[in-house]
């Protein structure tokens, strides 16, 4: 699953850059309002794909695992009606 979303988050951070690139090299010399309106696109993208990348998956376990403090682990297993092993 990291593996999809790293590649779903250099794909989106990619359609920005060549957003922003196409707007003001290219679409600026036909329309200066759709080039800002792409740059406008480009702009909501970064923080989507922020959202994308440190999106927890269903089988990505990281609220129960262990924390490397041995006290704290145990008060948090006593509160959670685990049992040491």
């Amino acid at each position: 699953m990291y593996a999809r979303r790293r590649h779903v988050y250099f794909a989106m951070m990619g359609t920005c850059l060549l957003l922003f690139v196409l707007a003001w090299g290219v679409v600026r010399l036909w329309s200066i309002p759709v080039a800002v309106g792409m740059c406008v696109v480009a702009m909501v993208i970064p923080p989507l794909a922020a959202m994308v990348a440190n999106r927890r998956g269903p089988d990505d376990r990281w609220w129960d695992d262990p924390s490397g403090d041995p006290k704290s682990d145990e008060w948090w297993d006593e509160l959670d009606g685990k049992r040491r092993r």
